[in-house]
């Protein structure tokens, strides 16, 4: 009488059978195995996919290639090119605090007391930081220019020139309110350029007191301030000149004539470089 051969264990009660440790290799091994050759007749798996990125930690392929800092600094104004009463900033001008830390009722009027106080014409996120700045005084006249050059999207630097063009007509006079409850008469008015970029904007500001007609304060104190933006290309120059006496209007020409040159200049150098 033969007997039957003794029942061998199921793999399921080898694998239970083992001890941890080689269970975890058995388990690695057969892993591995699905990896490389579970797929029949096809080649080798590729490389196991990393972790996606978040869409914002990702690089847009809208943003353009920005100036170097050394291109955007050669497309800077100086003292040099306005005349010998401009020199080197020595701060910033009291008036600064004094007559455009201010809000508006208007959303309009308010953004651009914001835009004058932070002069942040373009954002104030980190692409929109400016890639060079100047500040410079005239002794003589009393007058600050401040310039800067900023690199980011034409469509999004055409969409701030294009709010420009409509402040004459949406805030062309309006009241502005201090942290004290003082109440400043402010104007706004065209300003205009020369032929300069593929596209600019100019804005002319007086802000001064209520009480006269000609919207002087009791101590004669008027701020006048030009706000310009020129674009050339994905980059643009802007700039602010203010002064409490007559302002200098053939400093902002120069500052915009000069500033746009030297800017399509470095863009240039720097497209010959790549």
């Amino acid at each position: 009488m033969q007997h039957a051969p003794a029942a061998r264990p199921s793999h399921a009660s080898a694998v239970r059978a083992l001890p941890g440790a080689a269970l975890a290799a058995v388990l690695a091994l057969g892993a591995a195995a699905c990896a490389v050759g579970g797929r029949g007749t096809e080649g080798p798996a590729g490389p196991v996919p990393t972790t996606p990125q978040s869409p914002a930690a990702l690089p847009s392929a809208e943003l353009p290639p920005v100036l170097t800092r050394g291109q955007a600094r050669a497309a800077l104004v100086g003292a040099g090119d306005l005349g010998e009463t401009w020199e080197p900033t020595q701060g910033a001008a009291t008036w600064r605090d004094e007559l455009l830390k201010a809000t508006a009722e208007r959303p309009d009027c308010r953004r651009l007391l914001d835009v004058l106080y932070t002069e942040d014409l373009f954002g104030t996120g980190a692409a929109t930081a400016p890639r060079a700045t100047a500040a410079l005084d005239d002794v003589d006249g009393g007058a600050q220019l401040h310039y800067r050059v900023t690199s980011y999207r034409a469509a999004d630097l055409d969409r701030t020139l294009a709010w420009f063009g409509t402040l004459p007509d949406t805030c062309g006079r309006f009241e502005a309110r201090d942290a004290d409850g003082t109440t400043r008469d402010v104007r706004v008015t065209g300003l205009p350029l020369p032929e300069a970029g593929d596209a600019r904007g100019g804005l002319r500001v007086t802000v001064g007191g209520t009480a006269p007609d000609n919207g002087a304060d009791a101590g004669g104190r008027v701020l006048t301030l030009d706000l310009v933006a020129v674009r050339v290309g994905d980059d643009a120059i802007s700039l602010t000149n203010g002064t409490l006496g007559t302002p200098a209007d053939e400093a902002t020409r120069t500052a915009v004539e000069v500033g746009t040159h030297r800017l399509t200049e470095a863009r240039r150098q720097g497209r010959a470089q790549v």
